[in-house]
């Protein structure tokens, strides 16, 4: 499989070379572009999570999507995400978290705990076209296209 992958301009003079202390990796992209699948191939140790919203929708191998457990989901990530990076072991950790992130808003709580935790995190932009697995409405998808923010420059002002 191929993956058309855009690593946001503002990132490659930041990307760690593996074996840091930590390691925060956030792949973004519209549904179907294969975050997932992507995100999945950079596990590649051990010490290596990957989190997504979708994981929390997850009951018994189904996915059972309720848009009123939208926020949980996005909160659960984000706590998955820091409480791993965190480990107290000392070993060198990494997380990818794939969601859509189509804005700077939902990136940014990503970019607050990676700066307090001494992190420049690294972003991926997935521009695939797999298809739609979980239904997601036409007219979702574009409304997801047409406020998909790809200036994300501002996140890494600290």
């Amino acid at each position: 499989m191929q993956f058309v992958v855009r690593f946001e301009a503002t990132v490659i003079p930041f990307m760690r070379e593996l074996g840091s202390k930590m390691e925060l990796i956030l792949v973004r992209g519209l549904p179907g572009s294969g975050k997932s699948t992507f995100a999945r191939q950079l596990l590649n140790d051990a010490w290596a999570r990957h989190y997504e919203a979708d994981q929390y929708f997850m009951q018994s191998g189904t996915y059972q999507f309720d848009s009123a457990l939208l926020h949980q989901a996005h909160s659960w990530c984000l706590r998955s995400t820091r409480q791993w990076l965190e480990g107290e072991d000392g070993r060198a950790r990494r997380v990818i978290v794939s969601n859509t992130f189509t804005t700077r808003r939902e990136l940014r709580p990503y970019f607050d705990t990676a700066r307090e935790l001494g992190i420049v995190p690294s972003v991926i932009v997935c521009q695939n076209q797999f298809g739609n697995v979980h239904g997601v409405p036409e007219e979702t998808l574009e409304r997801m296209r047409t406020r998909f923010q790809w200036d994300i420059s501002d996140l890494y002002d600290w």
